[in-house]
């Protein structure tokens, strides 16, 4: 036998809320950049350093980037490079490609410098580096004949949104 259901259906109710809030966060992969100057060939040859997914931004607002080093020179004890003879390109790529205007910073300093004027918001964006040191910077006082060792700089990149 089949009875049948009499009256109105019965209806519940539940209310669902979304707290949004403004979001910009930046993160680098644990990637050391070194160049190595250890013959000849090396100092008469512009190197280039790729770091794919270098810089993983997430933010819900249009944004930009600056780049800066956080010190006037590399460092080996008392020795000393400006880090001027660095440049850092970004470049179109990596996992999840960030939109936007992308600049080249051809002279690295301790002043930030636009690298991304203006990206569109995303979730987990990628941006590809490259970090270059032309021959003639290599070959030139600032590096030919500084003393042997591990030279360091710390390079700082913020992100703002706009």
């Amino acid at each position: 036998n089949i009875k049948a259901q009499t009256g109105a259906p019965a209806t519940a109710t539940t209310t669902v809320k979304m707290v949004l809030a403004d979001v910009i966060s930046m993160e680098a992969p644990a990637t050391q950049v070194t160049f190595t100057y250890d013959n000849a060939a090396a100092y008469n040859t512009d190197q280039k350093q790729s770091v794919v997914d270098n810089l993983k931004v997430t933010s819900t607002k249009p944004f930009g980037i600056k780049v800066k080093a956080n010190g006037p020179n590399f460092v080996s004890g008392t020795n000393l490079i400006p880090v001027n003879v660095m440049t850092i390109k970004p470049v179109a790529g990596g996992t999840k490609p960030m939109g936007g205007t992308r600049q080249e910073v051809p002279i690295l300093s301790i002043s930030d410098q636009v690298l991304i004027p203006s990206a569109p918001m995303g979730s987990q964006v990628t941006l590809n580096i490259d970090y270059i040191i032309t021959a003639s910077k290599a070959s030139s006082a600032d590096i030919l004949g500084k003393p042997s060792g591990t030279y360091v700089q710390t390079v700082t990149y913020t992100a703002t949104a706009l």
